[in-house]
């Protein structure tokens, strides 16, 4: 059963003979209705107080849940952004390692075909050395067959001036 102060002060008593001090038991039902007046609003405000603190506990209780959300969005964010670069990243390696393996293929098809032109420029080298020596040789032959040539003619000239000997002009 609730009681309100107005309740208190309303309630009216029978009178006996031998009875309590009408004055006296009004005034304390006063001051018991004005105290529990005072602690029925007391407790109305706290009540409001309550709810409102209710209200914010909830909103707060809301605003914690959307950024936990929030933080588990954006570690999944974070982690997804992670694993795409190491992705990009290993991508990236992969075709800087095809790039270096081609470009080294290459070099070593380059070296390759160096080392063959190089070979095919030193037998040429000896190919022509090989035939400047066989056209010295031949030139060497030709000069020598020439000096004894000339050394038969000279003989042959000499011998020649001998047949023809001098005469005397009649003078």
């Amino acid at each position: 059963m609730d009681i309100t102060p107005h309740d208190i002060q309303n309630r009216q008593f029978r009178v006996k003979f031998r009875g309590f001090d009408v004055k006296e038991v009004d005034a304390f039902l006063e001051q018991v209705a004005e105290a529990l007046r005072a602690n029925t609003e007391r407790m109305e405000r706290l009540e409001r107080a309550l709810e409102r603190s209710k209200r914010e506990v909830s909103a707060y209780r809301e605003r914690e849940e959307t950024f936990k959300s929030a933080l588990v969005n954006s570690h999944t964010v974070l982690e997804q952004m992670k694993s795409n670069a190491k992705k990009s990243a290993d991508l990236i390696i992969a075709d800087a390692e095809v790039k270096a393996e081609k470009l080294l293929q290459r070099a070593h098809k380059r070296l390759s075909q160096l080392h063959e032109d190089i070979a095919e420029l030193k037998r040429q080298r000896q190919q022509i050395e090989s035939q400047i020596q066989s056209i010295i040789e031949t030139h060497t032959k030709i000069l020598e067959t020439g000096k004894e040539e000339m050394k038969a003619h000279d003989e042959q000239d000499d011998r020649l001036q001998l047949l023809n000997f001098p005469r005397k002009n009649p003078a």
